[in-house]
């Protein structure tokens, strides 16, 4: 149960005064649902205005707040601007410009002889002074000298949010401190509450910045550690496998030096009696599947049962085909569950798991439902393309005797962000390619070249390829000069005809699998697509990708793109298409994609490059680990909250004591309660 003091920021967003169901959409939008999530949008930057009672060119250049009264509108046509010229309490003119619109709008806000307060930038443009789409203040409250600016959607201002802002904040409870006394008072931070309230006054605010990135990782650490307390305390069973049926493996290929670690690792752990926890990292094509294999063979050696978990309908049945080829000629049966199997062959399956003729079951999350029992389930593993929370491990408690687990990640992340994001798990990396896997050839090409492109997908198709095309977005909007997935595949049907695919994120799953199933039959010559198919699908056939401009992309996210090709034998291309002005940022990336194909280097340089950005770019697909604290701050702040999680265990008490009530809270706050619910069903 959470606790009391925190349902006024659990509450919906709406119980905000001035949000009804047309505001609750643009902040749907940017994720913020209810109080809490406007309490923890932070804002990026600030605005400073230089109050002012007369108009000054000496000013020009910056942002002012002044009174001024309208005297005459000089309509636009069509192309020039409408213009309110204004005076000052001195007389001194200046010219209100509106670009576009109707000039009777300008009219409407403001209306001759009457006094506005108004600010922006002031300009000198030849012998007279301007603003370009000034601010005007609301009716009765005075401009801010220093106003902070927030992250927004369409259909709100910044102004608008803050006064949401300033309600949640009103709502923010005292809390009492879960920080030990001696760190808090050394790093000099402020209390909770007051650290919020500073951070949205004033943005630079370094102190309120860092006290807030420590609580959430603090929260984090410490489910982390309750966690890992929680699954040694448990037990489970040892596997012990015999070797058996991995000595019948017939591998047309020698195991490299990092699975055949990674696969003793494994084996080390299923030997103890505390439930192994472990992370498999892998770059795209560095054979977790076969490291996977050889863990559920060792549970069927040992006479139970092993579960392979994938997020999607497609990546499940890729797996489970990729194991029937890999595990071909073994006495050993494997089975496919996911919620579109039905009537007989599911209920055949449900009695194959329960009386253990089933040995490895490969599925979607249907493999948690209820209906599912298991006759002896020891090992799960997971393909961790979105993360697999604690709340779904505690499902997973309940399917067997607290199984074993391997969980399976494609995105190579840094070591600190390992720690961050799995710091409760014993991580195996593999750092090496299999031979004969060949470095997918990239270029980068200007977008101006965009017809020579499409004129290489056409030889290409002709040559009986396949290939993929990358869009950011799903459709046009009217600010935003981004090709559109839709407008861009019925350009290049209207060239190619029907073997035009297209994919994004606005379909039903059905409508996806279905497109996604037909382009790996080879009846779709080009998938274009959102970046949707970052998530590990297989199509051999496609050696070609097209990433549309690839330079308003995340390192880590062009990784995992071109990671769709190169999965069969012979050269895989990756072209990068490019606007036409790179930042600096930008230029780094894309030069350094050319470079390399190894995506623990990309990730750290990632990690490098973004600073302050999202992590790894991870947000796209909605899994974000954090909200308040930027990746920089994290290597300080890391190891700084595991120890104290530690002392708060060790030597204050756990969670009982009053440090530790204070800190359920946290976990509450930060949303990382699954490990209270550990403690309770521990």
């Amino acid at each position: 149960m959470r606790p009391e003091i925190l349902n006024p920021l659990f509450a919906e967003v709406t119980a905000l005064k001035g949000v009804g169901a047309a505001l609750a959409k643009p902040l749907d939008r940017l994720g913020l649902v209810r109080v809490v999530d406007v309490a923890f949008h932070l804002p990026t930057g600030h605005v400073d205005r230089l109050p002012r009672t007369e108009l000054m060119s000496a000013d020009a250049g910056r942002i002012i707040a002044i009174t001024l009264t309208p005297m005459s509108y000089r309509d636009g046509n069509g192309r020039s601007p409408t213009r309110v010229m204004a005076s000052d309490r001195e007389g001194n003119v200046v010219a209100l410009v509106y670009f576009g619109g109707h000039p009777g709008w300008a009219k409407k806000l403001l209306p001759l002889g009457e006094p506005k307060q108004v600010s922006g930038r002031l300009d000198q443009y030849g012998q007279d002074l301007q603003i370009v789409h000034p601010e005007l203040a609301d009716q009765g409250e005075p401009m801010r000298e220093r106003e902070s600016v927030y992250p927004l959607s369409e259909g709100l201002t910044s102004r608008r949010l803050a006064g949401f802002v300033e309600q949640a904040l009103a709502r923010a409870p005292e809390l009492p401190e879960w920080i030990d006394a001696g760190l808090k008072a050394k790093r000099e931070w402020p209390d909770w509450r007051e650290a919020l309230v500073r951070i949205h006054a004033d943005p630079t605010d370094a102190k309120a910045r860092e006290r807030l990135a420590y609580d959430e990782v603090f929260a984090n650490q410490l489910a982390m550690t309750l966690v890992r307390a929680d699954t040694r305390k448990r037990r489970g069973r040892a596997l012990l496998g015999d070797g058996r049926l991995r000595d019948q493996l017939r591998l047309p290929y020698t195991p490299t030096g990092a699975q055949s670690r990674a696969v003793a690792e494994i084996e080390g752990d299923l030997r103890q009696q505390a439930p192994m926890l472990r992370l498999l990292q892998g770059d795209v094509g560095s054979g977790k599947t076969l490291v996977a294999a050889m863990a559920l063979l060792i549970a069927v050696e040992a006479g139970a049962q092993g579960a392979m978990l994938a997020p999607t309908e497609i990546l499940a049945r890729q797996h489970y085909e990729s194991l029937r080829r890999l595990l071909a000629g073994l006495p050993i049966t494997i089975a496919v569950l996911t919620g579109r199997d039905k009537g007989r062959a599911r209920e055949a399956t449900l009695m194959g798991l329960a009386d253990g003729s089933i040995d490895i079951l490969v599925g979607t999350h249907a493999i948690f439902q209820e209906a599912v029992a298991y006759r002896d389930l020891a090992l799960v593993v997971v393909d961790e393309q979105h993360r697999f929370g604690v709340a779904q491990r505690l499902l997973l408690q309940e399917k067997g005797r607290s199984p074993h687990l391997l969980a399976m990640t494609a995105t190579p992340i840094p070591r600190t962000l390992t720690l961050a994001q799995y710091g409760e798990m014993d991580v195996s990396r593999l750092d090496e390619m299999p031979p004969g896997r060949e470095p997918i050839e990239t270029r980068v090409v200007s977008e101006d070249r965009l017809d020579e492109v499409v004129d290489a997908i056409g030889r290409h198709i002709a040559d009986g390829g396949q290939a993929y095309w990358v869009c950011p977005l799903v459709e046009e909007s009217e600010k935003s000069d981004l090709a559109a997935a839709e407008a861009r595949a019925e350009s290049l049907s209207a060239r190619f005809g029907e073997r035009i695919g297209v994919v994004h994120g606005r379909m039903k799953p059905a409508e996806k699998d279905a497109v996604m199933e037909a382009f790996s039959a080879n009846r779709l010559s080009v998938l274009v697509a959102t970046t949707v198919i970052e998530v590990g699908v297989d199509v051999p056939n496609a050696t070609l990708i097209v990433i549309e401009h690839a330079d308003r992309f995340g390192l880590a996210q062009l990784h995992q793109l071109r990671g769709r090709v190169g999965r069969g034998g012979g050269l895989s291309r990756c072209l990068l298409l490019r606007g036409s002005s790179l930042s600096e940022t930008s230029r780094a990336r894309l030069a350094l994609m050319r470079e390399t194909n190894d995506g623990f280097r990309i990730a750290e340089e990632d990690l490098r490059l973004r600073g302050g950005g999202e992590m790894l770019g991870t947000r796209q697909s909605g899994d974000a680990a954090f909200r308040l604290a930027p990746p920089e701050l994290l290597p300080d702040l890391l190891q700084c909250a595991q120890d104290d999680a530690r002392l708060l265990i060790d030597r204050d008490g756990g969670l009982q004591g009053g440090r530790g009530q204070a800190a359920r809270i946290a976990l509450y706050l930060f949303e990382r309660e699954a490990g209270v619910a550990l403690l309770r069903s521990g």
